[in-house]
């Protein structure tokens, strides 16, 4: 395909100018200068390139042509208009139910290029398993990113991301998370009562539960990440937890910063005299000046201590001890574990603190089971006691938690590039092709979840004959279910994610009976590349008793 280049926009043009001078100045007899016939087959070359790729290639010879296409197509901007929608993935999805049989649909984007949004399990499987290294996170997301958390995990590609998840994938297996339930369940009281201390401080019992989620899951990812506490729920002036949170904190500002990542260069956009490059520098500075001093401390204490020291547990001594990433990326992949470690559990609990209190019977059958198989919070604390059986083994408290996660994916959409020709669901999908992954919109989807895909239904998530937790929530597949992706690209974090909210809703529903501040307030979807409340989760808040 024809693309925009220099040998097409300058080159080419220069050379038919100069050949049609020399040996046929018949063709613009009114021409007698070199100037002018380069000007002239330079503005013909780059009209016709424009014409190719704005009529001719996506509408008659492009081979995805043919796909179901998207409704509310607009010329030049297509569907671009889709990417600036809240809830992100709400337009998507209202695509995906108009056609509900497609497994793949065509869209299009700023000047007419090529969105394919597969939508079916069977064309998900090919992008997320049967095919996932044909596929990249677009530069501008990774140019994007990076200027935040570096280039970790999140950020990694083809070889790289393989080598990079191989190695950090002992510290999330199934027993290592089993061992982290104790972290997690002692932080989740120590949330509940900090939590308790705000409401008895507030007269009319209102708080901001936004705020102590962040606080909690970041000293939770500081323990188990870090090997330290943060101490973020005790002091949030610490200077890693201000900055860190300066550093994450969706805006609108970062949100206008995304966008100039989509259509200029990073360097351009470095080069702005702009307010938020200077901050970013030096909050993304400070993090990874103090994230740094803590890699080498960890270091220094191994050499000192030996082999015969029992090892540490926290992914960040796991990481060390494989003997495989420099120091610069052991910082890179803490930067991507605090932001991502943090963010989907912190976004899950103000969504599941927001449904519980939408949905008040749900609520209240959830603090009975919790109550029942915890009847007093003191039990857990006896290092003996198997707090991850017992949490893993309570269907409702299961059931709300996928539930939320489903409805509320932290990633409503992620987009990614073919870097090589492949097939979707027996399409040929041409290199170059945006491929949209929409977890907002699968895990809504009618044709996968049924009539009520977008009702809050914890109990589609509970065998009706056993009364157990299932995994699939009634879906027949489970690309139904995107918020962890699948395959090898699939969230490393989500035992983690799953284990730790588990910990605080029960910790936090079996202490407080929740409403809205404002039962009238329409709770706003926001965030730059994550779902968060835009103005928080303001919720009226009372004790409950329980004994402890």
């Amino acid at each position: 395909m024809l693309e925009f280049n220099l040998i097409n926009c300058v080159f080419l043009p220069s050379v038919e100018a100069i050949l049609a001078f020399n040996f046929l100045p018949c063709v613009f007899p009114a021409a007698n200068t070199l100037t002018t016939y380069l000007v002239l087959f330079t503005l013909i070359n780059n009209s016709g390139l424009v014409f190719y790729k704005l009529v001719l290639y996506p509408f008659f010879l492009s081979p995805l042509r043919h796909l179901p296409k998207v409704k509310g197509f607009r010329p030049l901007i297509g569907h671009g208009w889709m990417m600036m929608a809240r809830p992100s993935g709400e337009p998507h999805l209202q695509a995906i139910k108009a056609q509900p049989n497609a497994p793949l649909l065509l869209a299009r984007g700023f000047f007419h290029v090529a969105w394919l949004f597969p939508a079916t399990p069977e064309a998900l499987a090919d992008v997320l398993v049967h095919k996932s290294y044909d596929y990249e996170k677009p530069l501008h997301t990774r140019n994007f990113l990076s200027r935040f958390i570096g280039f970790g995990l999140l950020m990694a590609e083809g070889e790289e991301h393989k080598h990079s998840r191989k190695n950090i994938m002992p510290a999330f297996s199934f027993r290592h998370i089993k061992d982290l339930y104790r972290v997690f369940w002692d932080k989740s009281i120590e949330f509940r009562d900090v939590v308790r201390r705000a409401v008895d401080a507030e007269p009319d019992k209102i708080v901001d539960l936004c705020r102590f989620t962040t606080q909690v899951t970041l000293d939770i990812i500081g323990l188990a990440g870090l090997g330290r506490d943060i101490g973020s729920l005790r002091n949030s002036e610490d200077e890693l937890v201000k900055n860190f949170k300066e550093m994450v904190e969706p805006t609108r500002e970062k949100a206008l910063f995304l966008v100039l990542h989509v259509i200029f260069p990073a360097w351009f956009i470095s080069k702005l005299p702009w307010g938020l490059n200077k901050r970013v520098e030096i909050t993304t500075g400070i993090v990874r000046r103090i994230t740094t001093e803590f890699v080498r401390e960890i270091k220094a204490n191994m050499k000192v201590q030996g082999p015969e020291k029992q090892p540490s547990h926290d992914i960040l001594s796991m990481m060390i001890r494989s003997n495989s990433f420099s120091d610069e990326n052991l910082v890179d992949q803490l930067l991507t574990l605090l932001a991502a470690g943090h963010e989907t559990t912190s976004s899950a609990l103000a969504w599941a603190s927001y449904l519980l209190s939408r949905h008040p019977a749900v609520q209240t059958r959830l603090r009975a089971e919790i109550h029942e198989y915890i009847p007093d919070p003191k039990l857990l604390s006896d290092h003996n006691y198997d707090i991850a059986g017992l949490l893993e083994s309570m269907p409702y408290l299961n059931g709300v938690c996928n539930e939320v996660l489903r409805l509320f994916p932290t990633i409503p959409l992620t987009p990614r590039v073919a870097i090589r020709d492949t097939i979707i669901a027996d399409q040929f999908v041409p290199v170059g092709t945006t491929v949209f992954l929409l977890p907002w919109a699968i895990n809504r989807n009618p044709a996968l979840w049924g009539a009520d895909a977008e009702e809050f239904v914890p109990d589609r998530w509970i065998d009706k004959e056993t009364g157990r937790a299932t995994m699939n929530g009634g879906a027949a597949s489970n690309y139904s279910f995107l918020t962890f992706l699948h395959g090898p690209r699939s969230c490393i974090g989500e035992r983690f994610a799953r284990a730790e909210m588990r910990a605080i809703v029960a910790a936090f529903v079996g202490s407080f009976e929740m409403e809205m501040a404002d039962p009238g307030e329409k709770i706003v979807v926001g965030g730059s590349v994550t779902s968060k409340p835009v103005n928080g989760m303001r919720l009226r808040l009372k004790l409950v008793e329980w004994a402890s």
